[in-house]
């Protein structure tokens, strides 16, 4: 098998045979040898030590500036010393009350202050859960049963959001989803504002609206503030509620969010990831009186029949709590969301002039704190404004991200010293440095020449 790889995939390979060797064990134990799809990686993941700011180190002893973050969860670094104090603290208290406890009302409380429409919380233990959670809640306070989702954009596994968000854009459904689960959604073409308005106009039984307020995969298929404006005023004109998916968007692009940044403030947001400042968590948040549809009252009919319940044996556990609330107290000054906004930007003109001086025609973008990048799989002539104009199908995007280029990319930077999270786009924290964004830079440069030299190389004979 070593025969049939590319030389980045066998130096890659060589650098770390740890990894590899427990890659080898990890087959036999998981489908597909890992724990989570996005960390699936040929010829092999890499198996990571331990971690501290912007970097991490993996079993063989490679060190690399982490831009995976904790899938994006990460806006402070590994181990920022606030949090490790604050949640070393709590474990010696106890880690499960079976109770309520003041580090939770504390931990709301400061997402009320930040989150523009957090008027009421409700955690969850993570992103998934929350929009399952907020999906029930806006059918359940409109009396209407079909939300509207748009293609590409992710909002966590349950049958409800896993189609038509990597594939299947036609509508059709994965293996193992029944037809009936899916019954309650709409798809819409993202950005397409005229036929959002076209489905609004024929239908009155349309309960809210989810989507990605930064565009899919947090920007990865960008969406314009006009086009958002339009949204919540076809959700405000149809009385649709409207539910920002700010999983990773929440505190990213600023302490407040996308919604703060946008200046729109819809009925509900997801958040998770970073609300606990990297541990297990989610939250859905919103109006008052929408997030009231889960508040017991003296009615028993309403109880029984209208009113929504909602469990979780973690929710709002104290560990996490502690860390959500040590994070969230530093993310709230809006100084490491700036850094990291700041350095995410030289990161993406660094890389840029490494394309133009390789002569290929890839894109690197983003608006925030990340960095996509679009290897140009059609070798297509494409420019940044095609990417935000929606002239480069989001299928062509989005299916990208299986493709082999895109494994050549991700080994690449690793043997650079660098890890990318998958598309392949990278999330930035406040722990990077300038240092760590030359590193990035000259891993890319480093990359693309290896992977041209990999094209023009002559075809070997079976």
């Amino acid at each position: 098998m070593q025969n049939n790889l590319s030389s980045i995939a066998r130096q890659y390979t060589k650098k770390t045979p740890g990894s590899a060797a427990l890659y080898k064990r990890a087959v036999d134990l998981f489908p597909s040898g890992v724990t989570h799809d996005a960390r699936y990686l040929l010829p092999h993941p890499v198996y990571i030590d331990r971690a501290q700011g912007s970097q991490k180190w993996d079993v063989d002893g490679n060190d690399y500036v982490d831009y995976f973050g904790g899938h994006a969860a990460l806006i402070l670094g590994h181990n920022h010393p606030a949090v490790i104090e604050a949640v070393t603290r709590q474990l010696s208290k106890g880690v499960h009350y079976g109770a309520s406890h003041e580090l939770e009302l504390e931990w709301a409380e400061l997402i009320t202050k930040l989150v523009p429409c957090a008027e009421k919380v409700r955690f969850t233990n993570s992103g998934t859960e929350a929009s399952l959670l907020a999906m029930r809640i806006v059918r359940a306070f409109t009396g209407k049963k079909m939300v509207i989702r748009f293609l590409s954009h992710f909002h966590g596994w349950h049958e409800q959001a896993s189609f038509a968000v990597h594939s299947h854009f036609d509508g059709s459904l994965p293996v193992g989803i029944p037809p009936a689960m899916a019954d309650g959604v709409i798809l819409c073409p993202p950005n397409d504002a005229a036929r959002l308005k076209e489905i609004l106009e024929s239908r009155d039984d349309i309960a809210g609206i989810i989507l990605e307020p930064t565009g899919s995969s947090f920007g990865r298929i960008p969406a314009t503030a006009e086009y958002m404006a339009k949204v919540r005023q076809l959700t405000k004109e149809h009385d649709v509620l409207l539910v920002f998916d700010e999983v990773i968007s929440g505190f990213r692009v600023s302490p407040g969010g996308a919604q703060e940044v946008l200046g729109i403030t819809p009925d509900v947001a997801l958040l998770a990831k970073a609300v606990s400042g990297g541990l297990p968590a989610g939250a859905v948040v919103g109006r008052a009186d929408v997030m009231d549809v889960m508040t017991m009252r003296s009615d028993p009919d309403w109880n029984r029949d209208r009113r929504i319940t909602h469990f979780g044996t973690n929710n709002a556990n104290p560990v996490s709590a502690s860390a959500g609330v040590a994070a969230l107290k530093i993310i709230a000054t809006g100084e490491a969301v700036k850094k990291a906004n700041d350095s995410a930007e030289r990161i993406r003109r660094g890389m840029t002039e490494v394309i133009a001086g390789q002569g290929l025609n890839w894109i690197v973008y983003g608006q925030f704190s990340e960095f996509h990048v679009f290897p140009n799989y059609e070798n297509q002539d494409v420019t940044l404004s095609n990417i935000y104009s929606g002239t480069i199908p989001y299928e062509v995007i989005k299916n990208g991200t299986t493709q082999s280029i895109v494994f050549e990319v991700r080994a690449g930077m690793l043997l650079g010293g660098v890890d990318l999270a998958p598309s392949p786009c990278g999330w930035v924290s406040a722990a990077h440095s300038q240092a760590d964004v030359d590193r990035t830079v000259e891993a890319f440069e480093m990359t693309l020449k290896l992977w041209k030299e990999e094209q023009s190389a002559p075809v070997k004979s079976s």
